[in-house]
């Protein structure tokens, strides 16, 4: 082997994860989609399961889901970003069961002194009074309407909602004042709360986007290990189309070399189910993301290990990701603008919208004084 050779080899083995101390055991972690539990990247000491010579790691239980309630003071998130559609957002949890391994959002987990890896799944916080927070900040004098997106961050139809019904509550106080909201979810659960859906889309006041990223059953289940399956996510587009709530289908992301092939497959079953537009994102791996998607990649698609990667870096300016306004979304280079391409070409064949209907933000209704403390005379 000469010199260079034995350079490129030596640079592909370094770019493999090693084996780690933080991966925990398969039968612990059934079900879940990281196997990696890191300590935040915040934390003064990092935590290690290592085996003592007494057995005592065979004795650990599987992972089970803990439930932490926080009393928020403030449910509205905002944003300037200019790569987003909206500025506001609510996010009624914390963490997310679904398991998503590529999800951008693990490392928001960090800022709480936990793990982005096995504890963003596992460890959640749900937020009791979001409805009253919310009734009580739409109600402040001065609120000016824009659209309200929810499951930006994390999933609101998690299963974790199917307890706490803390999305019912929401939709319910943005019905009665009729503000507008756009929802984003990989949860059929969605399908629950038609009835204030459709109520609403009577005033143009929602739409519910679909997240699609594989048709694979065997291939969600490892990436989306508690997501709802993709023929039920068609659906639920199929049942809130019937039900006259506008809905769109988002294949976010889309991973190079692993999921791209099925672009034009999925639009056409979102279509066949009656979603009216479309949207995408390149898959995005900022900090502790990539390297928990690498692990998942060497765990369950070994052979495309190098081929994912080598495309997402070519579309990265050579990095796993790029923060950069304007690409992070989107990426460059060929391959980026292959994948918008296909993706236009696809949407434009089927009557898919690329461009975002506008929501109405003209009946809007203030509630009356929602929390908000009365005048003393």
């Amino acid at each position: 082997m000469n010199a260079p050779t034995q350079f490129a080899a030596a640079q592909q083995t370094a770019d493999i994860p090693e084996d780690s101390a933080s991966r925990l055991k398969e039968d612990r972690r059934r079900g879940r989609g990281s196997a990696l539990n890191k300590s935040g990247r915040f934390e003064p000491l990092a935590y290690e399961s290592f085996d003592d010579g007494w057995d005592s790691l065979e004795d650990l239980p599987p992972l089970q889901t803990e439930v932490q309630e926080e009393r928020a003071r403030t449910i509205i998130t905002r944003n300037s970003s200019p790569d987003l559609s909206f500025d506001r957002s609510i996010n009624p949890y914390r963490g997310c069961e679904h398991g998503c391994v590529y999800c951008f959002a693990r490392p928001s987990h960090a800022y709480m002194g936990l793990s982005p890896g096995l504890d963003f799944e596992t460890r959640l916080f749900a937020k009791p009074n979001a409805a009253q927070l919310l009734e009580r900040e739409l109600s402040k004098p001065g609120y000016i309407p824009r659209v309200i997106a929810i499951g930006t961050n994390t999933d609101p139809y998690q299963p974790l909602e199917r307890g706490y019904k803390l999305m019912r509550e929401i939709l319910e106080v943005l019905d009665n004042c009729s503000h507008p909201v756009a929802i984003v979810t990989k949860s059929a659960l969605v399908t629950r709360d038609i009835d204030i859906l459709a109520r609403m889309a009577e005033r143009n006041l929602v739409k519910v986007a679909l997240s699609v990223t594989t048709l694979d059953k065997k291939l969600c289940r490892a990436m989306e290990p508690r997501a709802s399956a993709p023929h039920k996510r068609l659906g639920a587009i199929k049942a809130l189309n019937a039900a006259g709530v506008p809905s769109l289908v988002m294949m976010a992301p889309i991973i190079p070399a692993l999921t791209d092939s099925e672009i034009e497959n999925i639009l056409e079953a979102a279509a066949e189910h009656g979603a009216q537009e479309a949207a995408y994102v390149l898959l995005r791996l900022p900090l502790e993301v990539s390297e928990l998607f690498r692990d998942w990649l060497l765990r369950h698609r070994p052979d495309r290990y190098r081929h994912v990667m080598n495309l997402i870096r070519s579309m990265r300016g050579g990095k796993d990701y790029d923060a950069k306004w304007g690409e992070r979304m989107r990426g460059r280079g060929p391959y980026a603008d292959q994948i918008s391409k296909r993706y236009s070409l696809a949407a434009k064949r089927l009557g898919l919208s690329l461009r975002r209907k506008k929501l109405n933000l003209n009946e809007f209704r203030q509630p009356q004084k929602g929390g908000v403390q009365l005048d003393l005379f």
